[in-house]
């Protein structure tokens, strides 16, 4: 009889580790899931400052060149419900914008010297770090999480939840070439 009570503890105890065990684990994916959306927001609030800061900086250029601002309306579609792949393409896209601008810049010597304009220049330097910033942590945070998904034993919780591996913020192909320079 004391024997078979043992095995019973030990077989008990196995299953209540097994049990502790799948709990922490789904309870860890669950917050790997919260900081991927948290860093998603991340990104959608640096994308909005960077927008935010190109739209003040238009309508600093808009009083020196008028017909060169309506690439902008294109730009307005920011929000929920954009998947990865679509916020890094509209990320290219206020890219594109923002080397126009400079161009335009450069085409009107009194724009490049205006005070507001170096101001709002260096304000799109800080949203892109930012905007850069919130992409690594963003990155590093699916990483985890499809690292975690991946391993055995937990992948065999991730599974069982149905969980599938998080897509990155990649960069697009054309910055992936290499740069031409050309004097």
């Amino acid at each position: 009889m004391r024997l078979e009570f043992i095995a019973a503890i030990a077989v008990v105890s196995m299953v209540i580790v097994v049990v502790i065990w799948a709990i922490t684990t789904a309870n860890r994916f669950k917050t790997l899931l919260v900081k991927i959306a948290e860093a998603d927001s991340g990104i959608d609030v640096a994308l909005t400052k960077r927008y935010d800061t190109l739209t003040k900086l238009i309508d600093v250029v808009r009083s020196y060149a008028r017909h060169e601002t309506e690439t902008m309306g294109k730009l307005v579609e920011l929000r929920a419900g954009m998947r990865m792949a679509e916020k890094a393409e509209l990320s290219g896209q206020y890219d594109a914008l923002a080397q126009r601008l400079h161009v335009i810049a450069e085409a009107y010597p009194q724009l490049n010297s205006s005070e507001n304009y170096r101001q709002l220049q260096a304000a799109i330097v800080d949203a892109e770090d930012h905007l850069q910033a919130a992409r690594r942590v963003y990155n590093m945070n699916v990483s985890s999480f499809n690292q975690a998904i991946a391993v055995f034993p937990d992948s065999m919780i991730a599974n069982q939840a149905h969980y599938t591996p998080q897509e990155f913020f990649a960069a697009q192909e054309s910055k992936r070439e290499d740069v031409k320079i050309t004097l």
